[in-house]
């Protein structure tokens, strides 16, 4: 689900200046926008009929546009991606937001390339972190730490359990994104995304089942809070955010597009302190400081020299 970057004198300034503004902005209150979503719906089940949504639309609008015939290796290896993106990675993330502020949430997705780097490294034949990337992974565990441990910085910490749901859902959407970068998807970018939003979504609709979910499901007693941000998430964060995304990656450098790492976590702190969903406590801002300087750190120094960086 990767496309590599290309020269940006054919690109209109103002179309890149707004692909940017929706991936800063829309990915960065998508957090928010989950924790309303799970507020009277059930998170595995919410997810899973989003994503299910989201992919019949690129799907449908993409699939008949391609030359390429689709094969069963194809879906295989859009479904293994999509299981490991959706209901590993996001999934996770929107259970744990039933007891984790967004805010703290954004902080704690916002390590995936502390992940990124040491799992390429560890398991993908990825290069060797070198020191500047290894002191960025220390700082930002320690970031974590401040959010979870006992440190008397003012402030509640996060919750031990969501905590451990989100740092395995960036393991999760690492694995995921390192197994696409080794192809066997569909050459469309954004046919391959909707195939696995399908076979993601599919998945976490049987999680939600097997966890009981179902039972939970009172469409009477949802909140209109709960069906806008559903919506939302849908028609802002699964197709205008990724579609801006996809073009970014086309329309300017893949370094340049790596920035909303550390600028929707930013984004999603600002917002879930101004809608009282999170406390900006001292301890939140030392722990935010030091993460994302730690993903500053480690985006520029894992970057080749002379290479344009693929992005997950």
């Amino acid at each position: 689900m990767l496309a590599p970057g290309s020269g940006a004198a054919e690109h209109s300034r103002l179309a890149i200046v707004l692909a940017f503004a929706a991936v800063y902005v829309i990915w960065g209150s998508t957090y928010l926008a989950i924790r309303y979503a799970v507020e009277t719906l059930p998170p595995l089940l919410m997810a899973g009929v989003r994503f299910i949504v989201a992919g019949a639309i690129l799907a449908g609008l993409y699939g008949p546009r391609s030359t390429e015939k689709l094969t069963a290796a194809h879906w295989r290896r859009a479904g293994v991606v999509g299981v490991l993106l959706l209901l590993g990675g996001n999934g996770l993330v929107c259970w744990a937001e039933l007891t984790v502020p967004s805010g703290l949430a954004a902080l704690l997705v916002a390590t995936m390339p502390l992940w990124m780097a040491t799992l390429d490294w560890a398991f993908f034949g990825g290069p060797r972190p070198s020191r500047a990337v290894v002191f960025g992974l220390l700082t930002g565990l320690g970031g974590v730490y401040i959010l979870i441990g006992d440190v008397p910085l003012g402030g509640a910490g996060a919750d031990l359990g969501g905590t451990i749901a989100l740092l395995c859902a960036c393991v999760f959407w690492t694995v995921g994104s390192l197994i696409a970068r080794r192809g066997g998807l569909p050459k469309s970018t954004l046919l391959a995304t909707g195939m696995e939003m399908l076979v993601g979504g599919a998945a976490l609709v049987a999680a939600g089942l097997v966890m009981g979910e179902a039972t939970r499901v009172n469409l009477a007693a949802v909140s209109w809070q709960s069906w806008v941000a559903w919506a939302y998430l849908i028609v802002f964060g699964s197709l205008l955010g990724f579609t801006a995304y996809v073009y970014l990656l086309k329309a300017t450098t893949p370094s340049k597009v790596a920035t909303y790492a550390y600028v929707n976590p930013a984004i999603a702190v600002a917002l879930g302190a101004a809608f009282g969903d999170s406390e900006l406590s001292p301890r939140v801002v030392a722990a935010a400081a030091i993460i994302l300087a730690s993903v500053v750190l480690i985006l520029r120094s894992a970057r080749p020299a002379g290479k344009k960086q693929a992005q997950g």
